[in-house]
């Protein structure tokens, strides 16, 4: 009985000591965010009135590039395309990997704002665009500078390596696969956790919002190409239409979700964006090419969804007489996002422990979206990789003249962050998850 009580004394004694150092860490913390904060908005203007698109990144690259050398961060610049890679080692330790998107979007900014982006640049088909950081990637890439140097500033309290990923063409699905494929996980020392942010403007300033286990889905964007035999309108039993055969398709798609799958254990989407095909009404074409996007989670429900519109096409085709020579092409892009998995013993370690630091009223659970993120790719390329990527609330809960909250969401041209305090929880919140995961041994 004595030896169970002395046990119980021990841990106490050992998780209160623990504690007591980590409530030393959040007080300094949150004095070096007020120390840089003024010098990390003014990067974050400059980073949101200078965006780039997907594999353009050269000047923001080379903006963190500059930023990690002021703090002397050891960085190697161009891992696949414009991605860059900072090494942070402090003696024998976990090594635990931050990373930050860099791309923005073909989007006209609406914000107003007097650091607004009016970059106009030429898009890969060489059609002019405006562009803007309308997904945050501005505040994430100033969270993780901030992040980094907090870590050099405190160098003396922690051991272990950090591995700081600057990542393009997130927006585009690409950055991750092009980092691993040169090397990510082969040059650099590899990590044992691997941690990123994105800005959830659904979530008030202040919180942050983890989902366990599949938080974001697969994206997949499938073409289908309908063949028939043209003809004359006035006389459509002499052909084939494929414009008949396509509407079919449609409405038969709907039901692979809403019939063949649990809305509870399989939630899926499938959606029929583009449809095109034909000049005049009185033509009937030879093909109607469709365009869908299909999210899903996990690689067996998405291939279930990928096989039944194959096959569901071509049973209608064959249903409305088309040839087999002449059945319908599915064509499925191969450099699919697959969905991402928040590792659940990871998510909730840091969101319990986070509880001690924001207070659980700003700790929301949140449940699976149908959205992609390419860092699930650093999962999907490395298994054994545990990762969490978390949100940060941004939204202004300040209400207008008439009443009503300015709460535009990600992509559209009136996005906008408030800064205060949404910026310093974000900082706080990874650099404390960061601590807590080099203080674990196992």
């Amino acid at each position: 009985m004595m030896f169970r009580i002395l046990i119980v004394l021990l841990c106490c004694c050992f998780f209160s000591r623990q504690a007591q150092g980590q409530q030393k860490h959040v007080k300094e913390i949150n004095h070096l965010i007020e120390q840089s904060y003024p010098q990390l908005v003014t990067i974050y203007q400059e980073l949101h009135a200078n965006p780039e698109l997907s594999l353009q990144e050269a000047n923001t690259s080379k903006l963190l590039v500059a930023e990690l050398g002021k703090l002397g961060i050891q960085v190697t610049e161009n891992v696949g395309g414009f991605g860059i890679v900072g090494v942070l080692a402090n003696g024998d330790g976990p090594t635990v990997m931050i990373r930050t998107d860099m791309d923005a979007l073909p989007i006209l900014e609406e914000t107003g704002l007097p650091f607004a982006s009016t970059k106009v640049v030429k898009d890969p088909s060489g059609k002019e665009t405006p562009v803007m950081h309308a997904c945050g990637h501005d505040f994430h890439m100033t969270t993780w500078l901030g992040l980094a140097k907090i870590f050099m500033q405190m160098k003396s309290k922690w051991k272990g390596t950090l591995v700081f990923v600057g990542q393009p063409a997130e927006e585009i699905g690409a950055g991750a696969r092009a980092m691993i494929a040169d090397g990510l996980f082969t040059k650099f020392p590899k990590p044992d956790y691997a941690l990123a942010i994105h800005v959830n403007p659904n979530l008030k300033a202040g919180t942050v919002g983890y989902c366990p286990g599949f938080a974001l889905s697969n994206v997949d964007n499938v073409a289908i190409v309908v063949r028939g035999k043209g003809g004359h309108g006035a006389s459509p039993h002499t052909g084939i239409d494929p414009i008949v055969i396509a509407s079919k398709i449609v409405l038969s798609l709907q039901t692979i979700v809403s019939r063949e799958l649990s809305p509870v254990n399989s939630p899926s989407v499938i959606t029929v964006g583009a449809i095109h095909g034909g000049t005049l009404g009185n033509i009937i074409p030879n093909e109607v090419e469709m365009k869908l996007t299909v999210r899903s989670f996990g690689k067996e429900n998405r291939q279930f969804l990928l096989d039944r519109i194959k096959n569901t096409a071509r049973g209608i085709a064959i249903a409305s007489n088309v040839k087999e020579a002449d059945l319908p092409i599915v064509k499925v892009n191969e450099q699919y996002t697959p969905s991402v998995y928040n590792n659940p013993a990871l998510t909730n370690l840091l969101s319990q422990q986070l509880e001690k630091v924001l207070g659980a009223e700003n700790i929301i659970h949140l449940t699976p979206e149908m959205v992609g993120e390419d860092f699930s790719n650093y999962t999907a390329l490395e298994p054994t990789l545990p990762t969490l990527i978390y949100s940060v609330g941004t939204s202004n809960e300040r209400a207008t003249a008439d009443g009503k909250v300015m709460n535009y969401p990600v992509h559209n041209g009136k996005f906008q962050p408030v800064l205060d305090p949404s910026l310093k929880t974000a900082i706080l919140s990874m650099a404390y998850s960061v601590f807590v995961l080099l203080d674990n041994k196992n």
